[in-house]
């Protein structure tokens, strides 16, 4: 396999992806075993638009996509927090202008966000010449900022792709299962370990790096002790409503300051706020959102959880399978190549009415989703009554089970990757 990577030599323009450090090999021999969702949206995406963004947090496996990508196109790649790579960038119009024929990758893009308005100037030289879609593949987290400055500066030409951490269903191919996932979380490096242990060791040193080099350079005036405080507290109470100025009072700091702290966590991709769903019920509703740590293994770490057995015998458990299941389907709909349109949310009134999960499209609920870790489901009044509050007729409910089949009143019981799978290919 071969990319085109310039090396800076005047002589010799590019060289073999084999000459990379050794890691990026690993990278691909491992990583690309598992099959991501989001490639071929990707490579749509590039079919469409002159650039596309690929967000996610460090580590999630952009840079190997992005290479594999490349190789297929004879593109280039440039990392800008390698000082070679950045120097290159010195004068980013004369450079990028000089490669309008070439397909470029830039990573760790957020490193130099006046890139944006260049890069508008080269695409619109580009469609003068016939050269439309698929030039600018940019890698970075998917901060509020980062993606404001880029769609500012690149509106009409430039589309965003999440990278989530590797789903069930996505794993199941090459023999990794459920269990595992659920243990370890969709991490590459901490899903592909050796051991438990290698594993648990490998999420503890992300985290301690997410504090030390992420959060300053993001949002430098936080303070990472506070926030690593917040992050465990969150991993205790995951799925539970979000009660901010709880929090800020525990934390001893003051509520729009805990705001802030929430939202970098979500907009770096370590948390997720579900909504709860209120339009057009006529109920007394939640109106608070669920706070969920997104990746499990992150979470499991986080509270010092190392095996599947330590996780049966911690209280959560159930909270741990439902984050599991919700950020799975979250995948398989935003991966869906015919219909990416759903919206998540999840709906609770004050009578005890509720559903786990409810997936809207043009503002109508459509499905329902129940999670149950258990072998035999059962459904509680609340969540029927919940049905009948948004008439919705197409449900289910993921259990721990293998079996598919109907319930009592068409619910249907079945596995999170039958559903994974049944809702990416539909």
């Amino acid at each position: 396999m071969k990319v085109a990577l310039e090396n800076g030599h005047d002589e010799q323009q590019f060289f073999v992806y084999e000459q990379l450090p050794c890691i990026f090999n690993i990278w691909y021999y491992i990583y690309m075993v598992i099959d991501r969702w989001a490639k071929p949206l990707l490579e749509q995406k590039l079919q469409s638009f002159p650039a596309v963004a690929l967000l996610g947090p460090r580590q999630m496996g952009k840079t190997t996509l992005a290479l594999e990508i490349a190789a297929a196109q004879g593109g280039m790649y440039l990392d800008l927090e390698r000082p070679a790579d950045a120097n290159r960038l010195a004068d980013p119009d004369v450079y990028l202008r000089s490669k309008l024929n070439n397909f470029l990758v830039l990573d760790e893009v957020q490193r130099n966000p006046e890139l944006f308005p260049v890069l508008r100037g080269v695409i619109d030289e580009q469609r003068r010449v016939g050269i439309r879609n698929g030039s600018f593949l940019l890698l970075g987290s998917a901060s509020q900022e980062l993606v404001g400055a880029a769609s500012e500066s690149l509106a009409g030409r430039l589309a965003f792709v999440e990278l989530t951490p590797i789903t069930p269903a996505e794993a199941a191919p090459t023999g990794v299962d459920q269990d595992q996932v659920l243990v370890r979380g969709g991490f590459p490096d901490s899903l592909l370990a050796q051991s438990d242990s290698t594993s648990l060791q490998w999420r503890q040193a992300f985290i301690r790096l997410f504090l030390d080099r992420e959060v300053p350079m993001f949002a430098p005036r936080i303070s990472t002790d506070t926030l690593s405080r917040l992050w465990q507290m969150i991993a205790h109470s995951s799925g539970g409503l979000l009660n901010s100025a709880n929090l800020a009072g525990s934390l001893g700091i003051s509520n729009p300051t805990i705001d802030r702290y929430l939202d970098l966590l979500s907009e770096l991709g370590m948390i997720r706020l579900l909504r709860p769903w209120s339009t057009n019920v006529g109920k007394r509703v939640v109106k608070s959102p669920k706070v969920f740590i997104r990746d499990t293994g992150i979470a499991h770490a986080l509270l010092g959880i190392e095996t599947l057995d330590e996780l049966r015998g911690h209280p959560v458990i159930g909270s741990s399978f439902e984050s599991l299941v919700i950020e799975s389907v979250i995948t398989s709909i935003s991966t869906n190549l015919t219909s990416t349109s759903w919206e998540p949310y999840f709906y609770r009134t004050s009578n005890g009415a509720e559903i786990d999960l409810v997936l809207t499209r043009g503002g109508k609920p459509e499905i329902a989703i129940e999670v149950k870790n258990s072998s035999t489901p059962k459904l509680t009044r609340g969540f029927h009554t919940a049905l009948q509050d948004l008439d919705i007729k197409r449900t289910y409910v993921v259990y721990s089970g293998t079996e598919r089949y109907i319930m009592q009143h068409g619910v249907e019981a079945i596995s999170l990757i039958d559903l994974q799978n049944t809702l990416h290919n539909a």
